[in-house]
């Protein structure tokens, strides 16, 4: 069974790459992803707020409303509360190379084209195999319109690309007007991969101490169908790789997004709830799913179930949302 993949040019032996995720923190638990058959692993991520804190660029995001909720400051940490700084990532990087034999990348997240870009020729240079960018904007000002935006997340791309020659993928949101049209223009600016999606945890309300409450809460199985659809659309109309992100807890899954036209699927919340020997779980239910089925590689399966190659493309669109509903029956009706 060749379970080989390709993804941003990387060979990967299968294609079940830990996501950025605290699991990453440690050296000892990446080489237990790297044991239990991981094909790469994504660090943890660095934040923007980390190199520059005090860059004018990122105060005017970070500052915005404060003059009226001067308590909005203190959600976000202090710079030494950080998991790691800018030095000890470098340093992680070059240690993950030295300890295992698996493709590293790296992951920064940020929100601007300051000079914490320039950071990323530093991410290369301790060694790492690949750059994710994961832009975690909410355009929240209702006088920056969607042209505005979308052009932040081209000028962070060309700008990293400007300055490194590693492969970078851009870790996004759905929340775009035409996805399809913008991961389009991403991937002839020289994207090199998408990772869909990434997940904007959303706050909560606490109301007894009437306080707005920041917290994680993982993914499941259920929320897979979001990025298997975009993939199955978007599967064979880009140059860049595309990873599955979100939702990927089984191999069924994990096969899924492959049909649907992934190179790789990520998986975190499944590793966060059972340990990095998951994996091993995950990979063999895969492999006895494809022998099972008289399948030979992962470059068989992949795309098998896209929107191009389906008997009745519609179904990714509008057509499944009708027969959706039109399907649905009520409990306890005939």
């Amino acid at each position: 069974m060749d379970l080989s993949t390709t993804y941003m040019g990387l060979k990967l032996k299968n294609p079940l790459v830990p996501s950025a995720s605290p699991l990453s923190k440690e050296l000892s638990t990446i080489k237990k992803m790297e044991d239990a058959g991981a094909a790469a692993v994504v660090l943890y991520s660095l934040f923007e707020e980390q190199i520059s804190f005090e860059a004018a660029e990122l105060d005017h995001f970070l500052s915005r409303g404060t003059e009226s909720f001067a308590e909005a400051l203190s959600y976000f940490p202090e710079p030494e509360e950080y998991n790691l700084g800018p030095d000890e990532y470098l340093e992680h990087i070059r240690k993950a190379k030295e300890a295992t034999d698996i493709p590293i990348i790296a992951s920064l997240n940020g929100v601007s084209t300051g000079g914490w870009i320039d950071y990323a020729k530093k991410i290369e240079q301790a060694g790492a195999d690949a750059l994710e960018l994961n832009i975690y904007f909410l355009p929240t000002d209702g006088k920056r319109g969607g042209r505005e935006v979308e052009e932040l997340y081209r000028a962070i791309l060309k700008a990293v690309k400007g300055n490194v020659a590693i492969p970078v993928s851009m870790k996004l949101s759905p929340y775009f007007s035409s996805l399809a049209n913008m991961l389009a223009v991403l991937d002839q600016d020289g994207a090199d991969g998408f990772v869909l999606f990434n997940r904007f945890y959303q706050p909560d309300l606490d109301l007894e101490a009437l306080e707005v409450k920041p917290g994680v809460v993982l993914s499941s199985s259920k929320d897979l169908r979001l990025p298997l659809r975009w993939i199955a659309i978007l599967y064979g109309r880009l140059q860049a790789s595309l990873a599955g992100s979100t939702g990927v807890h089984t191999a069924e899954d994990a096969i899924k997004l492959l049909m649907a036209g992934a190179n790789i699927a990520q998986l975190c919340a499944i590793l966060l709830l059972n340990g990095p020997d998951y994996i091993a779980r995950i990979l063999g239910d895969m492999t006895r799913w494809l022998e099972e089925r008289d399948y030979r590689s992962v470059a068989q399966l992949q795309g098998s179930m896209s929107q191009k190659a389906v008997a009745e493309p519609a179904a990714f669109e509008r057509a499944n949302y009708m027969k959706a509903l039109n399907d649905y029956r009520v409990s306890g009706t005939q």
